[in-house]
């Protein structure tokens, strides 16, 4: 009896599903090192929004070139040389908050380093996964960075307190070697004949040649591409706010320390992970089944997920319990990954021959509200210090919250209006 062959897109999809989830712990590995050492020496909220964002200012520059990289030089050569690069910084800088220029500079590098990780990313899924299997294939891929941060945060506290700050970046720069080595090792440029002749024949032209001119102008102009553009910033802005500020939150409004929280400071990324796959499974049915077509569908997932996710960001602050906070912050971050499944897959749609080059577009989007949600909301908190406001009160959350609330509001019309699934770049 003849061994049933395991498609090699199945392990392309696993292993940029751990790469996601590696890249997650690391962002959230160092907001929990970061904030305790920065707090043993009392660095003020501003100067930490500032060191927090950095990783976004180097993340922004590498986005359209790790686009233009993974076209010209392949998507899996530039995801190992950039992952090695990252975790070889984590290895050699020690955490000191002291030394604010050295900090500075190591993000920085991590950000531009990891930049180029998504562009990359997309452009291999673009290149081995058909069009009936993308919107599962995104989100389960998408999904590893939620389960990466659900990981971080429920054992990186404990790590943090019995073996210091320091421990995170070895943690880390081990599991970035590690990834590297199991890609340099299974993973391999996409062979023609990989596709069975059923599904390379559906498949659209998914696979473009490194030599195709790249039609810039028609990108940046594109409407619909400036629909997923927006719903990316307005994503990630929600993201890295609630990844970034929580634990403060935790720490100054509830009067709770991530370590005394238990497995409930994990259950936010964890709702992530379930829901980013179920949006997936969910879009692909009522596409292969042809019960919505393509553009209903991701206009329908787009709009629950961030309509819901709107509720639950300005309900948060109003609790004031930590349960209450636990419930609402998986909510919105729960059907935020719920919407990856309309705008984070859109760009495989309108672009599938240029879905690195798109999603680095969508992604500096995505990487300048990191940039200015993060460094936003410690100068908001150090603003209503400077004005006498209890940072201990819930009601002085409100502004950090409801601006993401908004923008979720806002992008949802935005998508459900102007959005298409149909092919745009040939």
């Amino acid at each position: 009896m003849a061994r049933m062959k395991f498609p090699r897109r199945y392990v392309i999809v696993l292993l940029t599903f751990i790469c996601t989830n590696v890249c997650y712990i690391e962002r959230v590995g160092f907001s929990i090192a970061y904030t305790v050492a920065a707090d043993a020496i009392d660095v003020n909220q501003a100067n930490k929004g500032m060191i927090l964002s950095m990783f976004y200012y180097g993340y922004i520059l590498s986005q359209i070139p790790g686009g233009w990289a993974a076209q010209r030089l392949g998507g899996r050569r530039v995801l190992l040389l950039s992952f090695m690069l990252w975790s070889l910084i984590c290895g050699l800088i020690p955490l000191d908050p002291n030394r604010v220029v050295m900090l500075v500079l190591s993000r920085l590098f991590v950000g531009i380093a990891q930049g180029f990780i998504f562009p990359a990313i997309h452009t291999v899924l673009a290149q081995w996964v058909p069009p009936q299997e993308r919107s599962r294939s995104v989100s389960l891929t998408t999904s590893g960075m939620y389960l990466g941060a659900a990981g971080g945060m429920l054992f990186f506290p404990s790590l943090v307190k019995h073996m210091g700050p320091q421990s995170v970046f070895f943690v880390e720069a081990v599991l970035g070697v590690a990834w590297s080595v199991i890609w340099f090792k299974f993973s391999s440029e996409p062979p023609h004949t990989d596709l069975p002749k059923k599904i390379k024949a559906q498949s659209g032209g998914v696979v473009a040649p490194r030599t195709v001119k790249i039609p810039w102008r028609r990108i940046i102009f594109s409407l619909p591409v400036w629909t997923i553009v927006v719903n990316n910033f307005t994503f990630h802005y929600a993201l890295y706010v609630i990844m970034n500020w929580l634990p403060t939150y935790f720490e100054l409004a509830l009067k709770l320390s991530l370590q005394d929280m238990g497995s409930s400071k994990m259950l936010p990324y964890f709702n992530m992970f379930i829901f980013s796959n179920i949006g997936g499974v969910v879009a692909d049915h009522l596409i292969t089944k042809r019960i919505l077509s393509v553009t209903k569908t991701r206009k329908l997932l787009n709009t629950i997920g961030f309509v819901v996710a709107a509720v639950a960001l300005m309900a948060l602050p109003s609790f004031g319990t930590p349960s209450g906070t636990v419930i609402c912050s998986s909510v919105s971050l729960g059907f935020l990954a719920l919407g990856r499944a309309g705008f984070a897959v859109n760009h495989m749609d309108v672009a599938p021959k240029f879905a690195g080059i798109v999603m680095g577009v969508s992604n500096t989007a995505g990487t300048l509200a990191g940039i200015v949600g993060v460094g936003l909301t410690g100068n908001i908190l150090e603003a209503s210090k400077a004005s006498n406001m209890d940072l201990t009160s819930s009601e002085t959350w409100k502004t950090v919250f409801f601006v993401p609330g908004y923008l979720c509001i806002f992008s949802s019309v935005i998508f459900l209006i102007f959005s298409t699934g149909e092919k745009i770049f040939e």
